[in-house]
């Protein structure tokens, strides 16, 4: 599948990090956070991307123009420096669509834009720059082409220090607790479509607006949930955090270094299991991305597996 990814945002609450820098390009490591993501992608087989450019996209576009593959391979100098013989590639089987698609576009009017690179597509994945997971992709796939909607988004749980509240309406409080302690579970992007998104899209509307509301009111959208790691990068603390986890080489959502993506090994009839699962006809059956869902592939089959960072 094709993957769509919004790097177009001004990331105005990242300006710590350069004032000319955009968002999807503010590094960790020797590599910008897009690189990550992309990285994440690959190592699932999924290698075509559209980006779909905003906001310094000269500064994208050379990035990937001028691309040095010494930077994160090792590799073997020779005959006096003029011979370079790398270990292992990053990119060489990554087809990359650079699309400009406004300064001033919502994810919405970005999707729309691009609309035309995803003809003939069935379906197609789509992402936010500036997050990264340890989610094991090939679950959510599979949760999306087993619940037959049209969209699937992976929801979290908030990583926020706040305290929720439940109160009367007199104000006497029943109870306060960390936020993360509740039952919210918020946007975490890791988007997947099927063409027939479009259908519910609307000129100039922001995607997970009216065109989401329309789905859930068509039945149509489903939800993964997630608890392992999913972080995004909205403030300079945020990549002080990415930073620091990349330092200490405990960078949870470089899954390409634990080795070949893990098969789920799910058994033909899984289809029928979801049926009995769920609400009885296989459609719009809630999981969880790590009890639920994962349970049911362990109950379904003795080579199924946990997903990374998931027990």
């Amino acid at each position: 599948m094709k993957v769509v990814i919004f790097c177009g945002g001004l990331g105005m609450r990242l300006r710590e990090a350069g004032e000319d820098i955009p968002k999807p390009m503010v590094p960790i490591g020797n590599r910008p956070i897009l690189w990550h993501l992309m990285k994440y992608y690959a190592h699932y087989g999924h290698t075509d991307f559209i980006l779909c450019l905003g906001y310094r996209a000269d500064v994208i576009k050379k990035f990937f123009l001028n691309y040095e593959e010494t930077g994160s391979n090792d590799f073997v100098l020779t005959n006096g420096g003029r011979e370079v013989e790398l270990m292992n590639r990053d990119i060489s089987d990554w087809r990359i669509t650079f699309a400009d698609t406004g300064v001033t576009a919502n994810i919405g009017q970005r999707l729309m834009a691009v609309r035309k690179y995803l003809r003939g597509e069935e379906a197609f994945l789509a992402n936010y720059a500036d997050g990264l997971t340890d989610m094991h992709l090939p679950s959510v796939i599979e949760q999306f082409k087993w619940g037959g909607k049209i969209a699937n988004f992976v929801s979290v749980k908030p990583n926020l220090s706040f305290h929720a509240v439940t109160s009367g309406a007199d104000g006497r409080v029943h109870e306060i607790k960390p936020v993360m302690d509740t039952d919210l579970r918020i946007n975490g992007g890791f988007f997947l479509f099927r063409s027939e998104i479009f259908d519910y899209m609307l000129p100039g509307e922001e995607l997970v607006m009216e065109p989401f509301d329309r789905l859930i009111a068509a039945n149509q959208l489903l939800t993964y949930q997630h608890d392992g790691f999913t972080a995004s990068m909205d403030t300079f603390k945020d990549k002080q955090h990415f930073d620091e986890l990349y330092a200490k080489g405990q960078a949870p959502w470089e899954v390409w270094r634990q080795g070949p993506a893990a098969d789920p090994g799910l058994v033909p009839d899984l289809s029928a299991a979801m049926k009995s699962y769920g609400n009885g006809d296989g459609n719009g059956v809630k999981y969880g991305g790590n009890s639920s869902f994962v349970g049911l592939l362990n109950s379904t089959s003795t080579q199924a597996t946990a997903s990374p960072g998931q027990s």
